[in-house]
């Protein structure tokens, strides 16, 4: 059984392989590393969570601020993991993003021990990376060029 929507260009693909590749190592940096972000740049960290509060209010604090950047963070994962993987296959472009959290939280909690492996994280991630598989879905159905299974009838010329 096909699916019924169209597969990505090789263009797609290949576009989704460059940026996709760099944006995953940052992102195996950012949660691998042997340091917490809010450690290595306090002021940075500092003036995210005053501008989310600025656009926010007063209740976007640092764990608002983590969780929405969590979120964020994996929507590219579940968009790529739609145009990367086989049509016939979408539905498992809902478990990569989860699968790849779980991985991250579990090297966290067993292997970094000064890191925060949190349930909170494995949710926001999955909830990311499920609304980037969303979002790459209403781009597929609302742009992506539709061929048709049946071919166009033509005039004959006597």
């Amino acid at each position: 059984m096909g699916s019924p929507l169209p597969p990505p260009r090789p263009a797609t693909r290949g576009v989704a392989l460059g940026l996709g590749i760099p944006f995953l190592l940052g992102l195996a940096l950012l949660g691998l590393a042997p340091w917490r972000v809010e450690d290595a740049l306090p002021d940075f960290v500092d003036g995210v969570v005053s501008a989310a509060q600025l656009l926010g209010g007063a209740s976007m604090d640092f764990a608002r601020v983590e969780f929405l950047a969590n979120l964020l963070m994996f929507v590219p994962i579940g968009a790529l993991a739609f145009v990367l993987l086989p049509r016939r296959a979408w539905l498992l472009s809902l478990a990569i993003g989860p699968a790849l959290s779980f991985a991250i939280e579990s090297t966290q909690r067993l292997a970094l021990p000064h890191r925060e492996a949190t349930v909170g994280d494995l949710l926001a991630n999955s909830a990311g990376a499920t609304a980037g598989v969303g979002i790459a879905i209403l781009c597929t159905v609302f742009f992506a060029p539709r061929t048709s299974p049946h071919p166009s009838p033509t005039l004959e010329t006597s």
